[in-house]
């Protein structure tokens, strides 16, 4: 390989998050999907069907939510590719522990 040659790398990182506003995050993604330039008559389900699904499905819409793009976007001679995002419920206690973002 050369200095010069592009190289593929794939990042993998698992993000814990708390949700405190589950019906805030549902609506955000609902509004975002709304306002997407979709062809709905191009999908299996309709718009109004999809929003329902988002409303009832908060990992689905904590997902949708989701932009990978941004995690490298201020490092330089890196484009982003692709990526695939999911969320799921997860287990465990809430604790108090700050994050880096907020003191403590």
């Amino acid at each position: 390989m050369r200095d010069d040659e592009p190289v593929v790398v794939h990042v993998y990182c698992r993000v814990e998050v708390v949700v405190d506003d589950p019906g805030a995050v549902t609506a955000l993604a609902e509004r975002q999907l709304r306002q997407a330039d979709i062809d709905w008559a191009d999908e299996a389900d309709t718009l109004d069907e999809a929003a329902t699904a988002l409303r009832a499905d908060l990992p689905l819409a904590l997902a949708d939510l989701v932009d990978p793009e941004r995690l490298l976007a201020d490092v330089p001679g890196v484009r982003f590719r692709g990526a695939h995002c999911w969320a799921a419920p997860g287990a465990g206690q809430l604790t108090n522990r700050p994050s880096r973002d907020r003191p403590g």
